[in-house]
């Protein structure tokens, strides 16, 4: 009898268990809204690609996606689902969803890998993670993704209008790369770390030499190096710096400094040399400067002539 008893009062528990679970779980979804999707409607594969053109057109990026999407649904074995991949990784791209835009990309990898707009899909993971790039006072990880990206660019296309665009973004990629890290050297040099700065400055001259921080780098190192006594290693990365940059401002600096200690150099600093050298590839990450999808010829706002509509 007592079994029977508590055999219902555990069944009883169970039921009421399950059903404020299940009421947690409904409230939970109520409470969290859904992506917007479209109702089935079959439609012609022009009508949703055209009108997911317009969509993104009009900066809307979601409704553009939901179109293409809906291409993909309808029509999965069609040219125009193959293309709305690409179109559904543009879209992200524009609304800032990067890794929807990368997670794109990678899946029409994935499904198309010899196809000649794969050229595309690797060239819209290189912007997405390019365009994540901060500032050099915080960590770089997005940019050494995007270097490897860029890179991965023009060694599989080299003569495509994508590695033309990616190479210029390589020269941005590393000018910031090799501001971070003249950075850190400026940083070690006020705290008293000499050797520490050395190795970063010599790093920007040695992998990074053909950026716009090459002159600062190399006066940093006379700087460090005249700080340690060090004046034959001093008066070496003058001589560089006055062979190479002998109009920059930085080289007037760095002969002042080695002229005041008695080690003048041979040659004197151009006349120019009364500014800094401000040639800075500085990062252009304004969507405009990005190449549109293959196929799609870009106007002012927007996208025109999709697949010759």
């Amino acid at each position: 009898m007592r079994e029977s008893v508590l055999r219902k009062i555990s069944g009883r528990s169970a039921v009421s268990i399950v059903a404020v679970l299940a009421a947690l779980s409904v409230t939970a979804c109520a409470g969290k809204p859904k992506k917007p999707t479209l109702a089935y409607e079959e439609r012609p594969v022009e009508l949703l690609y055209s009108t997911g053109a317009n969509r993104l057109d009009r900066g809307n990026w979601n409704e553009a996606v939901d179109y293409f999407r809906e291409v993909e649904r309808q029509h999965p074995y069609s040219e125009w689902s193959r293309r709305s991949i690409l179109m559904t990784g543009y879209a992200h791209y524009q609304g800032n969803q990067y890794a929807d835009a990368i997670g794109d990309a990678d899946r029409f990898i994935s499904l198309y890998p010899g196809n000649p707009s794969a050229s595309y899909a690797y060239y819209l993971k290189a912007i997405c993670y390019f365009e994540q790039i901060v500032d050099v006072y915080r960590d770089q990880a997005a940019t050494e993704q995007a270097l490897a990206a860029l890179r991965d660019v023009v060694q599989r296309y080299p003569n495509s209008e994508y590695a033309q665009d990616a190479r210029l973004k390589i020269d941005m990629v590393n000018d910031q790369l090799a501001g971070k890290e003249l950075a850190i050297g400026r940083w070690y040099l006020r705290d008293g770390k000499t050797l520490a700065a050395i190795g970063r400055f010599k790093t920007v001259v040695d992998r990074h030499q053909t950026t716009s921080h090459t002159p600062e780098a190399l006066y940093r190192l006379v700087e460090a190096y005249m700080t340690l006594g060090l004046t034959e290693e001093a008066k070496r990365n003058g001589a560089v710096l006055g062979y190479n940059f002998p109009g920059d401002r930085w080289y007037a600096d760095a002969y002042k400094l080695l002229n005041d200690a008695g080690l003048k150099p041979a040659v004197e600093p151009l006349k120019a040399g009364n500014k800094r050298n401000l040639i800075d590839r500085t990062l252009n990450r304004e969507k405009g400067s990005a190449l549109a999808p293959p196929g799609e010829k870009k106007k002012k706002g927007g996208l025109m002539g999709v697949l010759g509509m």
